[in-house]
């Protein structure tokens, strides 16, 4: 009895859950393909009498003067610069993740980049800014990117040193004695069974970079470099503002990450399993 009780209230925990996360997102979409009077009826209506998918063939069209012009562009500029930020953190992180692990005393310069890393963003608009205007990185997606990095990488060394810790380091010795050096240990070894780390290593740094927003409206002045979260404020910046497609955006911008985190799912999985029959 106390088991099917505890799995009663497992379910319906996972449905509060998931009605948490979906309700917003069908509230945005039913907003998104409402027509203006609908948006504007009292008493309001939850379904639409008219609906209306113009908003989201506008963005996705680059015809000049819709918004898909400003819209698509911006969404290659954020899938740019946080896929670019996330590999070049991930290849940084790895090395430094493994040998804070595996080489201990080093603790001091891992905590020292964690608490740079928790300094409020503000602390570094001045220093930032006048690196990248020397380096005339400023508007550019290699000088979002960099900052970005400096962001993301502190991150994904914690988390990969942590699942480093986790790993048998008997495997790493029988490996040595076997000859293999240690790069070839890392990456023929420790990088198989660490795979799931590695999945949701990426996943949060590119959420990261995906959903920053600080950093880029302060380093981007035009559509050249400037990233889908300041774009979809810029939406906002008019007297008169269509909320309906401000939704549109909204859905549309949620889908890259809804299928990188499909894509880092299967990888998470065979992650698993391959750690599992090696060790």
């Amino acid at each position: 009895m106390k088991q099917k009780i505890r799995l009663v209230l497992r379910y319906l925990a996972a449905l509060v859950l998931a009605l948490s996360i979906l309700a917003p997102l069908l509230w945005m979409f039913l907003m998104s393909v409402s027509s203006a009077e609908d948006l504007t009826r009292i008493p309001l209506e939850w379904l639409p009498r008219h609906w209306d998918f113009s908003r989201y063939a506008s963005l996705l069209t680059l015809q000049a003067g819709q918004p898909g012009a400003l819209f698509l562009h911006a969404l290659g500029n954020s899938l740019l610069v946080a896929s670019g930020a996330t590999v070049i953190s991930l290849l940084l992180a790895i090395p430094a993740a493994y040998s804070f692990s595996r080489y201990p005393g080093r603790d001091g310069w891992l905590f020292g980049s964690l608490a740079i890393y928790m300094v409020p963003p503000v602390a570094f608009v001045l220093p930032l800014y006048f690196i990248l205007e020397k380096l005339t990185l400023l508007n550019t997606h290699i000088g979002l990117i960099l900052v970005y990095c400096s962001m993301i990488l502190p991150f994904l060394t914690w988390m990969l040193k942590n699942q480093f810790d986790a790993l048998p380091v008997d495997i790493e010795q029988a490996s040595r004695l076997d000859g293999l050096r240690y790069w070839q240990v890392l990456l023929r070894i420790t990088l198989p069974l660490a795979k799931p780390a590695l999945g949701a290593s990426a996943m949060f740094g590119w959420l990261l970079a995906w959903d920053e927003f600080f950093y880029a409206l302060l380093f981007t002045n035009n559509i050249n470099a400037q990233t889908l979260p300041v774009t979809i404020a810029g939406f906002t910046a008019g007297r008169a503002t269509d909320d309906g497609l401000i939704a549109a955006v909204g859905i549309l911008a949620a889908i890259p990450p809804l299928f990188i985190a499909l894509w880092l799912q299967k990888t998470l999985v065979s992650g698993l399993t391959a750690g599992g029959s090696k060790g």
